[in-house]
């Protein structure tokens, strides 16, 4: 598989990673571990250097899951994880980037990856309570300690990022990005363009939307995030239909699977943006990895520019509520 920079401070990873929070977190009921295992070496055969995980997801339990099947492949592969919140009983309670607790997140994320070095530590979310020069300046000292490779934020804002920027460089960005989820485009992605940022776009296909195997008729197993959000109601699951007409459309022109044209997309709009799509399923990673391989041309993303235009997203991406806490 290609490779794609990100950033401007030596951080290159396979044009496509494999985002590893749904083995264990938001889409319940969740698989076999020993399966789980088996679907990351895989991922790792394919191709694909670049895994994310955080102390979040379960909590715990993922940086263990991830740590214990790449540890046979720790020298060829990148691992990104996050700190950001407070966890009490196995829950998240509230956002907190002090610069202690992100050391004491470091330190349990280095023993449950099995690594001593974290490749690309992001802050998960902001947190209005802690300057971000102060969350800056914490991983810039866990830099200089060789505890950390790569500074990374999700889902910051403009200013956020150019103040981070300037006590230590940021080499991603991780927010979502996909067909329909565009919002990024305006100010986000021309400000990490400046600066020479690159973007990890997590839920490039909508949370499974866009691979074109759900209906009005899906049924969410209980504990599944979908559940929750209104663009995966019934009425906005059949309103919506019109965007992956559109996909399959081009899907069929290119013998490819919507998926794939999806991700394409993704992958066409900068050289330095690198989605992360979600799977527990082989057949899945297969296929999504085959995304890499398809060059949609400037005619065919001209033409899903101009029939993007015409469709309207039913359904916001999150509810108020989480919007305003994690927006996980």
């Amino acid at each position: 598989m290609q490779k794609r920079k990100l950033g401007n401070n030596g951080l290159e990873v396979s044009a496509i990673g494999l985002g590893c929070m749904g083995m264990t977190f938001s889409y319940a009921p969740f698989p076999e571990k020993k399966d789980m295992l088996t679907l990351i070496a895989k991922a790792v055969e394919q191709g694909v250097t670049f895994f994310d995980t955080a102390e979040v997801y379960g909590p715990y339990n993922n940086e263990e899951l991830v740590g214990e099947a790449l540890a046979p492949f720790r020298n060829e592969v990148m691992i990104a994880t996050k700190f950001g919140f407070n966890i009490q009983d196995g829950k998240m309670v509230g956002v907190n980037s002090k610069p202690e607790q992100i050391r004491k997140a470091v330190e349990g994320s280095l023993k449950r990856l099995k690594t001593d070095v974290i490749d690309l530590l992001y802050q998960h979310r902001v947190d209005p309570n802690t300057p971000i020069e102060d969350v800056a300046g914490a991983v810039k000292d866990l830099i200089a300690e060789g505890k950390v490779k790569y500074f990374g934020l999700s889902e910051a804002g403009a200013a956020t990022i150019r103040r981070a920027h300037a006590v230590q460089p940021v080499s991603a960005l991780q927010s979502e990005y996909s067909m329909w989820t565009r919002q990024h485009e305006k100010e986000i992605i021309p400000t990490i363009e400046e600066l020479g940022i690159g973007l990890v776009a997590f839920s490039p296909l909508g949370k499974g939307f866009l691979a074109g195997k759900m209906d009005e008729n899906t049924k969410f197993g209980e504990g599944d995030i979908r559940n929750l959000l209104p663009r995966f109601t019934e009425d906005a699951r059949v309103a919506n239909k019109t965007l992956l007409d559109l996909l399959q459309a081009f899907a069929e022109k290119r013998n490819a699977t919507t998926a794939q044209i999806a991700l394409a997309w993704v992958l066409a709009q900068k050289p330095w943006i690198v989605p992360i799509p979600g799977t527990t399923k082989l057949h899945r990673l297969t296929e999504n990895n085959g995304a890499a391989a398809i060059e949609l041309t400037a005619i065919e993303l001209q033409e899903i520019e101009a029939a993007c235009a015409q469709i309207e997203i039913m359904g916001t991406r999150y509810t108020e509520a989480m919007e305003k806490s994690t927006g996980l």
